[in-house]
């Protein structure tokens, strides 16, 4: 993607490049195709002209696998970066969570048996950000999170209100309950909504897909060991 822009300098016919391709200055590059000439007593110059070019990031190859995958499962739907957060570290590492949202029809296949699917696509997404190369002088931690029409939202409200659901059946019974089979992101909602709630706690049981959340009677430290 390219545009070629002529402005009174260099640096503002770039700045003006990256802005009608959407991306920052760090995220082009460009090739002067003529320097801009300061006419007699200002009047009469020649304005620079320069080939503005966005280089690939890694939103841009994530978008891209994201919309390959949902044409071949033939889902009506397309990606979308939403928004991209940084934080920086003391460390001085820079840590990026880059959103995306897919939108269209037919979304459930993409969103599978309690976001199976949606986590597999996810976890697809954050190996091909791990192997974009990165800038040799930038320490940068790269977070992919795909959602679909705000699905991750909905699933940790029910899963929140599920935990203390069942918080209080353990703290009425005595008992202890065990939840259905979750992925890693879903048992630390609970593990996190259930630390909020004396006179319970949480460990895990299980392995790999079948994995469980344990709402235990009594004070203790929540794990997921």
């Amino acid at each position: 993607m390219e545009v070629i822009v002529s402005a009174k300098t260099v640096d503002e016919a770039v700045a003006l490049g990256a802005k009608q391709l959407g991306k920052l200055l760090s995220e082009v590059t460009y090739e002067v195709i003529e320097e801009g000439k300061k006419g007699f007593l200002g009047m009469m110059g020649k304005e620079a002209s320069v080939k503005v070019i966005a280089k690939e990031t890694v939103q841009d190859k994530v978008v891209e696998f994201l919309n390959t995958l949902v044409k071949d499962m033939g889902v009506e739907a397309g990606a979308k970066v939403a928004k991209i957060e940084e934080n920086l570290c003391e460390s001085g590492t820079v840590e990026k969570d880059i959103y995306i949202d897919i939108e269209g029809k037919g979304l459930g296949m993409i969103i599978g048996r309690h976001g199976d699917v949606l986590d597999s696509i996810q976890y697809l997404c954050n190996i091909i950000a791990g192997r974009f190369p990165k800038s040799a002088d930038k320490h940068e931690y790269i977070r992919i999170i795909v959602d679909v029409e705000n699905y991750r939202s909905k699933r940790s409200d029910t899963l929140k209100a599920l935990a203390r659901r069942m918080a209080d059946r353990v703290l009425n019974s005595g008992r202890n309950y065990t939840l259905e089979p979750m992925s890693g992101y879903e048992r630390r909602i609970i593990h996190s909504e259930v630390q909020n709630i004396k006179g319970v706690h949480t460990y895990s049981i299980g392995a790999d897909s079948d994995r469980r959340v344990v709402i235990a009677y009594g004070d203790g430290q929540d794990s997921e060991q």
